[in-house]
């Protein structure tokens, strides 16, 4: 997203502004971690986020990460359960391993922002509570009018309902595609759900990312299995073609054999 919307933090001198160092990466008056199916779903994303047209320096992907948002109340922050940002360094200031993504430093936002539903968030994760009870801006109300996020995705892992919002015209619009699959331009990738067994862990519907060929991005451990048996079938294949020429040179000698006993020459 351009710089320039974000264009008004710059009316505060930026040595009175918290840095990421400053601000908390963690809340310990928070209740407990997330369950296992926030740490898997997010990380299938993680490894099957790669935008072809971006080097992997120059975008970045979190989890469960505190995500501040607003200059004029430098303690606001939600921590969506994954988001994406294109075109922006991995690294913070070039150098370090982030601790909370802070908007009025970085001047970028997220590009795409995914949230799991769990029991008691569902009204907020799909903007039906705008604001907390003490009138702080909820999810929706963040991603779509602070950081104008141009896609936002809402899944349940209870009943497999997924929900995307495309960002037209400064509000969120659900879409519905026809084959339940949602294609991302700028990042040349799709989302949609995919079945399957993920990391030993159950069979069942998990949101990945898949390729403009409609075949879905490989995970690291997926890649190096297909790398294994591609070894495997070219050595069968060594294999069986020496065998091949060792039967053909056999044939060869036996034949010479024949031709000797007969008193020709088979040279």
């Amino acid at each position: 997203m351009p710089s320039d919307k974000f264009a008004h933090a710059l009316s505060i001198p930026r040595d009175r502004l918290p840095t990421m160092y400053d601000l908390p990466s963690e809340d310990p008056e928070e209740p407990g971690l997330p369950d296992e199916f926030h740490y898997f779903q997010p990380q299938l994303l993680r490894e099957t986020f790669c935008p072809p047209g971006y080097d992997p320096d120059r975008y970045f992907v979190a989890m469960d990460l505190n995500l501040y948002y607003d200059v004029q109340h430098t303690n606001r922050y939600k921590r969506p359960d994954w988001f994406a940002v294109l075109d922006h360094t991995r690294f913070y200031e070039e150098r370090d391993l982030r601790l909370s993504y802070v908007i009025w430093q970085e001047q970028v936002a997220p590009y795409l922002v995914v949230e799991l539903l769990s029991p008691g968030t569902e009204k907020e994760d799909l903007g039906q509570m705008r604001r907390d009870p003490d009138g702080t801006p909820g999810k929706w109300e963040v991603y779509e009018r602070y950081l104008q996020v141009p896609y936002y995705v809402v899944f349940s892992r209870y009943t497999d309902e997924l929900h995307y919002f495309v960002l037209e015209g400064g509000r969120y619009q659900e879409h519905f595609p026809k084959d339940g699959r949602l294609w991302l331009k700028e990042a040349q990738l799709g989302l949609g759900l995919w079945t399957g067994r993920y990391d030993r862990f159950e069979q069942r519907r998990w949101l990945r990312f898949f390729e403009a060929n409609g075949e879905w991005v490989p995970t690291p451990m997926e890649r190096e299995r297909q790398s294994q048996q591609q070894t495997a079938q070219e050595r069968q294949r060594a294999e069986q073609e020496r065998q091949r020429a060792e039967q053909e040179r056999q044939r060869a000698e036996r034949l010479a054999a024949k031709l000797r006993a007969l008193g020709i020459d088979p040279e």
